[in-house]
């Protein structure tokens, strides 16, 4: 007897340790897709007709060939462009950019030129230093820095062309440093983004689109960059875009939902985005696309679509100024998100976890989100996602957890569609996640609706590998199972009904008592 009662003692605060974690977890899994960011370099290889692949030039320059390049550009005929061309195609290697920023005067010429009376010339001048800007050798992004003044200078211009060069320059050396950031800051990068924004050419706000999307991803973009973005009125003009429709711009759009998830996941002021209808706009946008899914094939709306649901991921884990989690009651975005996943399941799985996230956000402290998944009968379909990949599985089963710990009433229906059954299945995959997860589900369910022990029972829920049984979280799991069905196991096994599961039974047993001892 002591010893029963010294284990229902320990299990009982087990049990409550166990809801501790999971709802440690669960909030950790909230806020998971906040940092994620893509960070790259673009070469636009497309700005003339004559450009030469990367494969035909050959590196044979010296830095004596390089220098008369220079000294060729800022000494030699009015007819300067076919040596600008000549150093343009020579630049795609990257031994021949470290020797031009090395020749003296080089980049004083090359930045002079850019106040050229003649457009060619002065557009030469600007691929060459795309063509800079794209190295990813610090010295030589730094060589390039004295240019950004007059790079921020013509995006007031009226040439689109030469627009979206500067802009895609301007978001190499985003990347470089935060020195150069600040530079650009200091000059008044934002504010000329705004003017950008109001372009009718789609190049240049796709370009603009991506320069403002380097910015928001740096490190010290929550104090210094978002700030400013949020006072210059740039949310407005970036929703605004994304509403375009979807054979124009598209892959603007793109751009700038990667700029409004980078926003929005610096948690700077998220309740203001929210009040000024952020979230609103985005869920009628992602309700629409949604939709639109279903009628259409449009190449590469995964893209467009994984920035938009991680928004209103994250703008659903937001509390209002009383401390309560901002909800929704509009059924058609949790439709929607099964819509999609349905639809992206077979080729883009990754959009399964992204909707699975946003649903746990969802359903995570909130009975009604979770009653709208049990009245749209949408459980189905959760379990159809048992057969993919791990982090599928385990996004589902927190989902489940979510909802069943909302009771009897919830567990007793879920319960119903045979939800343990494909639980114990389940256990004996090799993945640990999955295991602690489908022991939290079933712990909860022994909490809220007995009858699940006999269904425990009668599937035999120890098919658990023998490698996970020593693993510290699933023997704390599996004490709390212990302290549910150990009555019922010694019934279990007496009863002339149970003979044919009755070596499972036994098997539970003796898991039992080697976790106790």
């Amino acid at each position: 007897m002591w010893r029963r009662r010294k284990f229902g003692k320990k299990s009982q605060l087990g049990l409550e340790d166990l809801r501790i974690q999971r709802r440690e977890r669960e909030t950790a899994l909230r806020k998971a897709r906040r940092e994620e960011h893509l960070i790259s370099k673009r070469l636009l290889q497309d700005v003339t007709h004559d450009d030469q692949t990367l494969e035909d030039v050959q590196s044979t320059f010296s830095e004596q060939q390089v220098a008369q390049l220079v000294t060729d550009i800022q000494h030699g005929s009015a007819d300067k462009l076919p040596s600008l061309v000549a150093l343009r195609q020579a630049l795609r290697d990257k031994d021949v950019r470290v020797m031009f920023i090395r020749a003296e005067g080089s980049m004083r010429v090359l930045i002079g030129l850019f106040t050229c009376q003649f457009a060619s010339v002065q557009m030469e001048a600007a691929k060459c230093l795309h063509e800079l800007s794209s190295s990813d050798d610090p010295a030589v992004c730094k060589a390039c820095l004295p240019a950004t003044p007059y790079l921020l200078t013509y995006l007031s211009g009226s040439s689109p062309e030469f627009m979206e060069l500067c802009l895609y320059t301007l978001g190499n050396l985003i990347v470089e440093s935060e020195a150069a950031r600040n530079q650009l800051l200091l000059q008044g990068i934002i504010p000329t983004f705004a003017l950008c924004l109001q372009s009718p050419h789609m190049t240049v706000l796709e370009a603009t689109g991506y320069a403002l999307s380097q910015l928001l991803q740096a490190k010290e973009a929550s104090e210094k960059v978002v700030p400013l973005v949020l006072q210059s009125g740039l949310v407005p003009d970036i929703l605004r875009l994304l509403h375009y429709s979807p054979e124009d711009g598209f892959g603007m759009r793109i751009e700038f939902a990667w700029c409004l998830h980078y926003i929005v996941s610096s948690q700077v002021n998220n309740i203001l985005l929210i009040s000024g209808g952020v979230l609103t706009k985005l869920m009628n946008l992602f309700i629409k696309l949604a939709d639109l899914v279903t009628k259409i094939i449009i190449p590469g709306i995964e893209l467009l679509l994984c920035p938009i649901v991680r928004c209103l991921g994250n703008l659903l884990v937001e509390v209002d100024s009383s401390g309560n989690k901002i909800q929704i009651r509009d059924g058609r975005i949790i439709v929607a998100l099964f819509v999609l996943m349905q639809q992206f399941q077979k080729e883009h799985e990754f959009m399964v976890k992204e909707c699975l996230w946003v649903l746990n956000n969802m359903t995570a402290d909130d009975p009604v989100a979770s009653s709208a998944v049990l009245h749209l009968n949408l459980t189905p379909v959760l379990l159809q996602f048992f057969g993919r990949s791990k982090d599928v599985l385990v996004m589902v089963l927190t989902v489940l957890c979510n909802i069943a710990n909302f009771g009897p009433a919830y567990c007793q229906y879920l319960h119903e569609k045979d939800l343990l059954s494909s639980l114990t299945r389940l256990l004996g995959r090799a993945d640990i996640p999955v295991t602690i997860h489908c022991l939290d589900l079933m712990n909860i369910f022994l909490r809220y609706c007995p009858e699940a022990e006999n269904d425990i029972l009668l599937h035999s829920v120890l098919q658990i590998p023998e490698s996970h049984k020593d693993n510290p979280e699933v023997q704390q799991r599996m004490e709390a199972l212990q302290y549910y069905l150990k009555p019922k196991v010694s019934v279990y096994t007496s009863s002339p009904l149970a003979s044919v599961q009755r070596l499972g039974a036994c098997t539970l047993a003796l898991f039992f008592t080697s976790v106790v001892q």
